[in-house]
């Protein structure tokens, strides 16, 4: 489950960025100092600079087009047109008309060229915001020259313009009678055109143009067209009634043709007789009358002769049907013949008359886009005859009476600002670089084993400050922590080591060993920094016999063990120096030494050389108990601090834990909660009585002599 970083982490990482600030404040004001003084004297340094200004109004052209009246034809300014005017004042052909107004070539004694460099480097353009008016700026370290240049400038710029609108309008309005010249050539020809085709067919555009509504050919072919409709309906119908009797006989032949409403009259009355003459004859049926009865034989001849007669009849029908279909056809043909001569006659009329109609419009198309270009060339003429501006002078250029630059307060302020940017960018660069231990994370991370105490910065020796002193308390937490991380209650012999020197290892060796006696603990202190030995300066005891006589002599422990102005506090100083420390060091008559003090001492604290740079601490490491390293705040880097470590583990040492010595709690907001105890100790106003300072005693040093406990043990008090 991913934990999301709350507030008190963010500040915390607030309180680390300020931390090194703190810490780095030197180098920051340096920096700052450094920057702002360069910054400083680079302005004292700059040439004095005098702005002179004018500032001008730039007007756009405004131009018609050449033939056309419509959006393209004008040229009205563009979005960049300000800033190509700023640019055509400082090109090469505007700064020529300057150094030749000027003779700057003689005033100032120099070429074209460099003059031109020099006029192009001192001035400036720019718009007016939300304006059209143009700033033109001229720095120079003279101020006479500074106005004369922005005023020439300026003139310069009017002068050019001035001839290139003119070029240019006159060029525009030669373009423009070329272009009205083409239109009236194209108008005559037009007109040409249309008069020969009057010529060509006079008579066919006369009726077009004598007709309102459609020509006769129109009307006659519309005419035609219903002819031709309507004989063709007749021609199916009767194609129609002709199949159907075609394929008849008879009875139904007879039937179907006297049921026609084209039929004859009196052959529908012949056969309205034939039927009633049929139904006579039902009834002689009806009546009795056999087959062979006179009446029914002589019925059914009078019904045979009148089938016979409409049989006749309906055949002469049919065949005169077909006849007349025979002449509709002929009719149909002819009618549909001559529509279609009517209708190719109608075309080529149609073809005449669009011909002309289109010529007559080309025509006067062309005779209003003529009168619109002259309307326009005569409109550009009286316009080009009028007087124009086109750059208006607002602000006459004047002599500065103070410096524009350099700008001493922007420049102390940006020197300052940089400065301060710079000399934190630096801080953070160095801590970023710096692999000194600087947290108690830090050890415990690297090391892997606890920080026994924080020893505040500047702490002196316990045993010489008077009264109740809050550095103490420092001291007091080491002697706990010391105490219960030991695993082994026997285990009372503590070597003090350290990287390199002046880590303050022997001044914590002697305020813990001050300590742990004003608590009860019988302590004894040896000096075993046979390189160079300061435990003894701290009493003002001579070190002239000491462990290294003991060693190498016959001499006993109460001859080199001494007692020190502070109960339960004993001794033994280094002696004289050997020329092989590590050798007697790692002799078995030290090794019996650490034993025989270990059994007389509650607490035994070796001092020690560096163990970076010597091999005694190593040998003494193997000999006693524990090993507590001393570590100064921000020296030691983390890579040595392990190799201090290892040095110690691979003589067969232990490390009890670290000491953080030396460190600034002002600076170092993060230690404030491990050195709170001074607000403890702080004295009230009952405590604050005036006292008069009184000089130190001289420690008296005398001889420890052995007694014997009841347990039969020796021990020294």
């Amino acid at each position: 489950m991913n934990i999301q970083p709350t507030n008190n982490e963010a500040s915390l990482h607030a309180v680390d960025y300020w931390q090194v600030i703190k810490n780095r404040y030197g180098v920051i004001l340096m920096t700052l100092l450094l920057v702002f003084m360069t910054a400083a004297v680079i302005t004292y340094v700059m040439p004095k600079k005098y702005e002179s200004v004018a500032v001008v109004q730039v007007k756009p052209p405004n131009r018609v087009g050449a033939v056309f009246d419509n959006a393209n034809s004008f040229s009205p300014a563009t979005e960049n047109f300000f800033n190509t005017e700023f640019e055509v004042i400082r090109q090469q052909l505007t700064l020529r008309g300057v150094v030749k107004d000027l003779d700057l070539t003689t005033h100032w004694g120099l070429p074209d060229d460099q003059c031109l460099d020099v006029v192009r480097g001192v001035l400036d353009t720019q718009n007016i915001r939300g304006t059209d008016l143009i700033e033109i700026k001229v720095r120079h370290t003279d101020a006479d020259d500074a106005r004369d240049i922005a005023k020439s400038v300026y003139n310069a710029y009017k002068k050019r313009r001035m001839e290139k609108e003119r070029s240019e309008s006159e060029s525009s309005l030669k373009e423009l009678e070329k272009a009205v010249q083409s239109q009236s050539d194209e108008v005559t020809e037009r007109k040409n055109q249309r008069d020969n085709f009057l010529k060509r067919a006079p008579t066919i555009i006369k009726d077009v143009m004598s007709i309102t509504g459609s020509s006769s050919t129109e009307n006659l072919v519309t005419t035609m067209e219903q002819q031709v409709e309507e004989a063709e309906t007749s021609l199916s119908k009767m194609d129609s009634i002709i199949n159907t009797l075609t394929p008849l006989k008879s009875e139904d032949l007879i039937r179907q043709t006297a049921n026609l409403d084209i039929a004859n009259p009196a052959l529908k009355a012949q056969y309205s007789k034939y039927q009633d003459e049929i139904r006579v004859l039902q009834k002689l049926e009806t009546y009795g009358y056999g087959k062979k009865h006179p009446s029914y034989v002589g019925q059914e001849q009078n019904i045979k002769s009148l089938h016979a007669e409409l049989l006749q009849d309906a055949t002469s029908f049919k065949d005169s049907l077909q006849l007349k279909r025979n002449t509709l056809q002929s009719d149909f043909d002819n009618i549909k013949s001559r529509l279609e001569e009517l209708k190719l006659k109608l075309r080529t009329e149609i073809m005449s008359i669009n011909e002309y109609m289109n010529s007559e419009r080309e025509f006067r198309a062309q005779t209003e886009i003529l009168d619109r270009m002259k309307e326009k060339l005569s409109t550009r003429r009286i316009d080009e005859s009028q007087p124009r501006t086109y750059i208006e002078l607002h602000q006459e250029p004047t002599v500065a009476q103070v410096p524009s630059s350099p700008n001493v307060t922007l420049n102390l302020v940006l020197g300052a600002v940089i400065g301060l940017i710079f000399g934190i960018g630096i801080a953070f660069f160095l801590e970023y670089l710096d692999t000194s231990v600087k947290s108690l994370e830090d050890v415990e991370r690297f090391l892997q084993v606890p920080v026994l105490a924080v020893i505040p910065k500047d702490v002196g020796v316990l045993h010489k400050q008077s009264g109740m002193s809050p550095d103490a308390e420092a001291y007091r937490i080491l002697r706990t922590n010391i105490e219960f991380n030991r695993k082994n209650p026997e285990d009372n012999s503590l070597t003090v080591v350290s990287g390199g020197a002046g880590e303050g290892k022997s001044t914590t060796l002697v305020n813990l060993a001050y300590i742990c006696a004003q608590g009860g603990y019988t302590t004894l202190m040896i000096d075993a920094d046979l390189r160079r030995p300061r435990l003894h300066t701290f009493f003002g005891i001579n070190n002239s016999v000491g462990l290294t006589n003991y060693l190498t002599t016959e001499l006993v422990l109460e001859d080199v063990i001494l007692q020190t102005p502070v109960d339960n506090l004993f001794f033994m100083p280094s002696g004289i120096l050997p020329a092989d420390a590590a050798g007697i060091l790692n002799s078995r008559r030290m090794s019996e030494l650490i034993q025989d003090v270990k059994q007389r001492f509650d607490l035994v604290l070796v001092d020690s050389p560096p163990i970076l740079g010597v091999s005694d601490a190593s040998v003494l490491a193997s000999e006693v108990d524990l090993t507590m390293i001393v570590v100064q705040h921000r020296k030691l880097p983390r890579n040595m601090l392990v190799r201090v470590k290892q040095s110690v583990e691979n003589v067969g040492g232990h490390v009890i834990g670290v000491v953080l010595n030396n460190v600034d709690v002002r600076s170092d907001s993060q230690y404030q909660y491990y050195t709170s105890y001074y607000t403890y100790y702080a004295p009230t106003e009952t405590q604050m009585a005036p006292t008069v300072a009184a000089p130190q005693p001289t420690p008296t040093v005398r001889s420890v002599a052995p007694s014997t406990t009841q347990d039969g043990n020796d021990n020294l008090y």
